[in-house]
């Protein structure tokens, strides 16, 4: 098979026109630090009840401009095609972990981590207006075994977001970088919050929403080692707190499955045999948190992550029908 050869296409226009001309929103600028916008509201896929890849691939074959991919593991060919078609008419560059690298794709436009510590973030940026994240990898695993969500937000001040992280990481810079511009946004008066770690120290803004939740909690983690959050589900008591953990990691050193459940609270091992890998808390059945970064001291600290937060009582809705079906089972 011949290998994927990509060509970069630089454009000579600035970012904001790009944004005003091709942007799926308009931002109406009711505050200068916070963007409201209006456009498509974001949707929600869950793997592998669907096939996660499409999403990916299809929004990539979508674009005009540019793709931008910051991508943990990548190895489904659909979606590797689909870049190196789109590599033709439009500026593709990939930035991916050097850890899952095998060659799977080369050329100018692909960067690799330095190794020190997990380029952890699976989110594409299209025509910097569209952003796909969540938990998904397109592996074959994510894909068809595991548990995961993918997350479309069409918004040109998000997108701006990411745009940003991406250009840090195309630069080398890894495990650190600028805060976010935009931590707080509006689609729709939809509050939507987003942060990328270590920079933005996406533990304590976790924390501040378990502190000031009202009614619930509900948790689904892959891996999930970070004491303080632990410490913070432990303090409130008073709320319902129910937790499902990925089998394969809640037995762990540094799990915190063990301790929550000896302080009486309501968490599960997952049923399914392959992968449990949301990252998600929902909060007061209104506020879903999801991204790329498990509960961990690493994706705190360390690796480079993202973190999105949705204020949006029909997106939780959705999520906690995902944690249900899982926690019934």
């Amino acid at each position: 098979m011949n290998k994927p050869i990509f060509k970069l296409f630089y454009l000579g226009f600035s970012y904001s026109i790009i944004l005003f001309i091709l942007g799926c929103g308009q931002i109406t600028g009711k505050a200068v630090d916070v963007p409201y916008e209006t456009a498509r509201s974001p949707e929600v896929y869950f793997c592998p009840q669907t096939d996660c890849s499409k999403i990916f691939e299809s929004n990539i074959k979508s674009a005009n401009l540019s793709v931008y991919c910051a991508l943990y593991d990548l190895k489904l060919r659909n979606v590797i095609s689909a870049l190196s078609r789109k590599s033709k008419t439009a500026e593709v560059k990939i930035v991916t972990d050097e850890s899952t690298y095998k060659e799977q794709i080369k050329g100018r436009a692909v960067r690799l981590d330095d190794d020190r510590q997990l380029m952890h973030n699976k989110f594409c940026v299209i025509d910097q207006n569209i952003v796909v994240t969540g938990s998904f990898n397109p592996t074959d695993n994510d894909n068809n075994y595991n548990n995961n969500n993918v997350v479309v937000v069409y918004s040109g001040a998000l997108a701006k977001n990411y745009e940003d992280e991406f250009v840090e990481l195309w630069d080398g810079r890894f495990g650190e970088g600028s805060n976010v511009k935009y931590p707080a946004l509006y689609i729709n008066n939809m509050e939507v919050e987003n942060y990328f770690c270590p920079e933005d120290k996406c533990a304590s803004r976790i924390i501040s929403l378990i502190e000031d939740a009202k009614e619930s909690v509900y948790f689904m983690a892959f891996s999930f080692t970070n004491g303080d959050i632990a410490d913070a589900l432990i303090s409130r008591s008073d709320l319902d707190i129910k937790g499902i953990f990925d089998s394969s990691q809640s037995s762990g050193r540094y799990s915190q499955f063990k301790r929550l459940q000896g302080f009486g609270m309501n968490v599960k091992k997952d049923p399914n045999k392959y992968k449990m890998h949301h990252k998600v808390f929902i909060v007061d059945r209104k506020i879903v948190v999801t991204g790329s970064f498990n509960p961990t001291s690493s994706a705190d600290t360390k690796n480079d992550e993202n973190l999105l937060i949705i204020h949006d009582e029909n997106i939780a809705d959705v999520f906690l029908e995902e944690f249900g079906s899982l926690w019934e089972q």
